[in-house]
Parts: C-alpha cells; sequence; structure tokens
C-alpha cells in the first residue's frame, strides 16, 4: 500500500512539475547531436555507387555495390577531433560495413584517411565488429545479426575507444610517428564520419546516429 501511495505521489509530482526522469533527458541537454533525421540523407553524401545507400522506416539502409556515405551536414562543420560517436546497427548474415572516423570525403575506393571501426558479425573477414581495422583487431563478435547492437567509438587526443553493447572491444593510444604499412592516411588528425557499403551482399542498417563533441 505505501509503495503505491509512494508510485502516485512520484506520477503527481511528475505531472504537475513537468519534470521527466534522469534518463528521459534530452540528447540535447546532455550534450549529444542527432546526425541524421530520421527521414532523408540530407547533411550526407555517398560516393560512387550513391543508390547504395536509402533511407526506410527511420534507418539508413546499406545495400549495393561499394560506397561510403559521409557526414556532411553542419555540425562541428563536419569537422570531429575528439568526440564520442554512437550508432544503433543491425547487419543480415553475412554482412560487412564500417564506420569511419577522421576522414574526408572520396569519390572511389575504400576511405584511405582516418580510421575504421568494424562491423562484421559473420561476414568471411576474420576481424569481427568492435575493431580498429588492421590496426587493433578482434576476431570475435559480442553482436549478432538480425538484432540491435550499439556501436560506441570515443576518440580523446591519441586515444581510441570502441565499445560494443558497452562492452569495450578496443582501448588502443597511437604511438608517436605511427605509420601503418601502406596506409599512411591511417592517422589520428580531425574529419568527418562514413558509413560503409561493403558490396551487394551486405545488408546492413543504421540508426539514432548521435555525437558529443568534446574538446
Amino acid at each position: 500500500m505505501a509503495r503505491k501511495l509512494i508510485l502516485m505521489l512520484v506520477c503527481v509530482l511528475v505531472f504537475l512539475t513537468g519534470c521527466q526522469p534522469a534518463e528521459k533527458m534530452s540528447v540535447k541537454e546532455e550534450g549529444w547531436e542527432s546526425l541524421f533525421d530520421g527521414k532523408t540523407l540530407n547533411g550526407w553524401k555517398a560516393s560512387e555507387n550513391k543508390n547504395s545507400f536509402s533511407v526506410r522506416d527511420g534507418m539508413i539502409v546499406a545495400a549495393g555495390p561499394r560506397s561510403h556515405l559521409f557526414y556532411a551536414g553542419p555540425i562541428q562543420n563536419a569537422n570531429f577531433k575528439n568526440f564520442e560517436l554512437k550508432a544503433e546497427v543491425m547487419t543480415k548474415p553475412g554482412s560487412n560495413s564500417g564506420i569511419y572516423f577522421h576522414t574526408e570525403y572520396q569519390e572511389t575506393g575504400w576511405p584511405s584517411k582516418g580510421y575504421e571501426a568494424q562491423i562484421n558479425n559473420t561476414h568471411t573477414d576474420w576481424r569481427k565488429t568492435g575493431s580498429l581495422y588492421a590496426v587493433k583487431d578482434v576476431n570475435e563478435s559480442l553482436a549478432k545479426d538480425n538484432e540491435w547492437f550499439t556501436e560506441h567509438i570515443i576518440v580523446r587526443d591519441k586515444r581510441i575507444i570502441i565499445k560494443v553493447n558497452d562492452k569495450t572491444m578496443v582501448d588502443w593510444t597511437e604511438p608517436e610517428d605511427f605509420t601503418l604499412e601502406g596506409q599512411p592516411g591511417r592517422k589520428l588528425s580531425s574529419g568527418t564520419f562514413a558509413l560503409q557499403g561493403h558490396d551487394p551482399k551486405s545488408v546492413v542498417y543504421f540508426k539514432n546516429i548521435m555525437v558529443k563533441p568534446m574538446r
């Protein structure tokens, strides 16, 4: 009885004051900003096979020949250095994708600037979801196909953290004078984000793509 009374009083207080529980706080109040409006690809620019990206039911869908969808909107003038990025992702079986950061628009090929946070649960590539591709790789995915999971990328100065469903998969600090053989652009600097459309057999969904710029 006492518990019911307390719950009733809380409900009345929320109704009268308009207060919201902490978890309901708007993303703006927490410093998060949305990169995707849920309806269009406004603020994004696709490379080469532009029809490989579409919007459906509040999701960005990557399905088709190789293409990369670069953020080109107004937030931070699409130039991020220190940040947190979160995206909800779902893969179909055998799909490969990724999220590039500190990158720049490139009309063809795999982005040569910046790093890639891998998305791959069951594709034949052994580097699985949560890898910092070809730099700090993991060979087992915590995420599953046909289920939404969260990919969370944090960059602060020289440190990169990649989390999958709140579990840290990579925590790596870029050494001074770091160079990845054959890929001189794989360095921290600053830049935009890009979603990867890997191949015609890879179908991947993205939603709730949020960024929190940091100093």
